[in-house]
């Protein structure tokens, strides 16, 4: 890469930039425009919260206490969570809500829900028409309907005594009034519209939602999360939608719901619980009567005996593990349904009441060394007293269960109620604008750049003459040339096309581009020396680069100069220099080559002194075979005589091939470049083509250069003026 060459390409770029400035600043403001409308028209999003919290409940049991000791409890917030989520609690809380009812206005497309949310009222123009506008509305209590028609649209018509139901097909499946009840058979349809506030011809758009559709419609805008650390069993509800005072009376209903059934649920383990108790308090009645019945039986027998001192202590252990092994027994039954016997807590448990089962073994090793009457007093004793334990925890636990029951309140608490943000948290306008803005800024630039890029028209003369042809002029842009440019349409032609209607040089003789034809002028003195004739051919690659433009006006300064110039338009197809004269085509040159018309008769004076113009004539079917016929060069020759200049203006030279004919006649060809438009590959292409029919191309002009920033950043191109 040469050096300075990652700098020329930035330096262009800004320079592209700086061009298209105002351009860049449409787009921009546009793309801004259209984020503010956008932010106007679409519908608002509001979201409404909720916080509630889950408490852990106390350890009631010894297998919880045990659980809570070793740290293995698990988690309840993503349980809880589940439940919010779940059909029970959603699907509740939408048929609560009635959400299985749809009531959509029919609008017009883009701007229909902005006109009702901006309550603008209806005009005299739009009554009769189906779209609602502001303040229109009506009141569905019911809508029942036949299960094939659930999730279809059925449209309600108002009329001037009532409303018309309207099926999927457009037929009609019921007539009624506001206020009434009113059915269908087939297919059956029950409605009750309690209000209509919309003049007759209003329709609305009824749907019947099934319940999984209800459900999905609620919990697809519901999010429930933790908030805090891990595990702290606070929950935030969040739910979405474009009602305001719906999603706050939704997640109302979701957090009622969810309480209910919590409480619900606290008391029906607290039920099941007692009926299990009524089951074995009477086993266990029956029971301690038997073991107390044996007891009072044996010592009758025995004639009251009585304990000593140490089978006392002995009774007195042997109780206690009893009390013990029976209140892990419980215990046990209640971790059975939760955890495995691998668990480290079921393990745990297991392993202490292996333990009070060996000193339960050990104190009757101890009781066999007593007397045998001793022995049953103890056995029976401890019987006894195991049993009335028992009974006596039974009925504690019943008692603590009944109070439960009658206070249950769960362990949800509701801590904020539903609250829904008075703005909407969509759509974001600030955020929208700014984000059009840049991306109307972006792409505009993008554009530019991209245009920039691709359009590899010639923008110095440098680039011409690196292909080896020599500059003769560089003719800036000038603006005072478009106001002389008028628009011309032909009959068989559908599209307009330019036509220079004065010389530039003759209006406006100061002007930069008159003052670079001037140096062609000079230019061409010398280029023309080794010629064999004075004839000069201008052509150009492509169409509409200012051939006809330099051609004209060249003439126009050598005959300031005092020379005798002649100007033919050899563009026989679509030629219009006869408009700069303010002349017509017909008597041209191609009268002259069909031997219609004499070379004199076809040249005519123009109000310039010394300058004289042929015109194409009539548009023939086969211009390139009539330059191809002797007469053609026969003319030159002749016309050269009689003129100290001859200027050819030929057709665009990669469009058609009467250049190559024409410049095999003339001494000198020139070949015009449009900056920013013909690319240097298609000059070279052009030139190339005209050294393929042996016409040298001795140089090329450089046409409508623009002062641009990409040039002056990029190039370093300068131009001078001088008044």
């Amino acid at each position: 890469m040469p050096p300075g060459e990652e700098n020329v390409d930035l330096g262009r770029m800004l320079g592209m930039l700086v061009d298209n400035k105002w351009k860049i600043i449409f787009l921009t403001l546009l793309f801004g425009a259209a984020g503010v409308i956008y932010s106007l028209l679409a519908t608002p999003i509001y979201q409404g919260d909720a916080l509630v919290q889950v408490e852990k409940t106390g350890p009631r049991t010894g297998a919880d206490e045990i659980a809570a000791m070793l740290l293995q409890e698990e988690p309840i917030t993503g349980a809880q969570i589940e439940i919010l989520q779940s059909r029970l609690i959603v699907g509740q809380a939408a048929n609560r809500q009635k959400l299985d009812i749809s009531v959509s206005p029919v609008v017009f497309p883009v701007i229909g829900n902005a006109i009702i949310r901006y309550d603008i009222p209806r005009p005299d123009i739009a009554q009769g028409r189906p779209e609602i506008w502001g303040s229109e509305h009506i009141y569905v209590e019911s809508l029942s309907v036949a299960p094939e028609l659930e999730n279809k649209p059925l449209t309600l018509e108002v009329e001037e005594s009532g409303y018309r139901i309207l099926g999927p097909e457009g037929e009609e499946l019921l007539f009624g009034r506001p206020g009434e009840r009113s059915e269908s058979s087939y297919p059956w349809v029950e409605v009750y519209v309690s209000e209509i506030q919309a003049p007759p011809g209003a329709q609305f758009t009824l749907r019947k939602r099934s319940q999984q559709a209800t459900i999905d419609y609620l919990r697809n805008r519901f999010v429930v999360s933790q908030k805090g650390d891990r595990d702290t069993g606070v929950l935030q509800l969040v739910l979405t939608g474009p009602d305001i005072d719906e999603v706050e009376s939704s997640l109302n209903a979701i957090t009622e719901v969810y309480l209910a059934q919590n409480i619900a649920r606290q008391a029906a383990e607290a039920e099941n619980s007692l009926v299990f108790l009524d089951e074995q308090l009477p086993k266990v009645r029956e029971q301690l009567v038997e073991a107390e019945n044996r007891l009072n039986a044996y010592r009758m027998e025995q004639e009251s005996v009585d304990l000593t001192e140490e089978t006392r202590n002995m009774l007195a252990g042997m109780v206690d593990i009893e009390s013990r092994l029976n209140d892990l027994e419980m215990q046990e039954s209640e971790l059975s349904r939760r955890f495995t016997p691998n668990h480290p807590v079921y393990a745990a448990l297991l392993e202490k009441r292996a333990q009070l089962e060996r000193e339960r073994a050990n104190l009757e090793q101890r009781t066999s060394n007593l007397p045998e009457t001793q022995q049953q007093i103890l056995r029976m004793t401890r019987d006894v007293e195991v049993t009335q334990q028992i009974y006596v925890q039974l009925l504690n636990r019943m008692q603590e269960l009944n109070i439960a029951k009658a206070a249950t309140v769960g362990n949800v608490r509701i801590i904020d109620f539903a609250m829904t943000r008075s703005s909407p948290i969509k759509p974001k306008s600030a955020l929208i604008v700014i984000i059009s803005l840049l991306v109307g800024c972006l792409l505009a630039v993008s554009w530019v750049l991209l245009r920039g890029f691709l359009s590899k028209g010639v923008e110095n003369a440098e680039q011409l003459e690196d292909i080896g042809l020599p500059v003769y002029a560089t003719v800036p842009r000038s603006a005072d040339q478009m106001k002389l440019v008028k628009r011309i349409k032909y009959r068989n032609n559908q599209t307009s096309q330019h036509a220079i209607g004065s010389f530039l040089a003759k209006l406006y003789p100061t002007d930069m581009a008159v003052e670079a034809i001037r140096g062609l002028r000079t230019s061409l003195h010398f280029a023309m020396m080794d010629a064999r004739n004075n004839a000069i051919m201008i052509t150009g690659p492509s169409p509409g680069i200012g051939k006809s433009f330099v051609t004209i006006n060249l003439a126009f300064v050598c005959a300031q100069a005092g020379q005798r110039v002649l100007v033919i338009d050899a563009d026989m197809r679509k030629g219009n220099m006869h408009f700069t004269f303010n002349d017509k085509s017909e008597n041209g040159l191609s009268e002259v080559l069909s031997s219609k018309l004499p070379v004199e008769k076809a040249i005519r004076r123009s109000d310039v002194p010394g300058l004289h113009y042929m015109t194409r004539g009539v548009a023939p079917p086969n211009p390139s075979e009539l330059l191809m016929r002797h007469s053609f060069a026969d003319m030159v020759d002749q016309v050269g005589k009689n003129y100290d200049l001859v200027l050819i203006d030929t057709p665009p030279i990669l469009a058609v091939t009467d250049a190559s004919i024409i410049g095999k006649v003339a001494g000198t060809s020139l070949l015009v470049a449009r900056f920013g438009v013909n690319p240097v590959r298609e000059v070279k292409v052009a030139a190339r083509r005209l050294a393929n029919t042996g016409v040298h191309v001795q140089g090329c002009i450089l046409n409508a250069i623009e002062k641009t920033a990409a040039i002056s950043y990029g190039y370093g191109y300068y131009s001078y003026s001088y008044k």
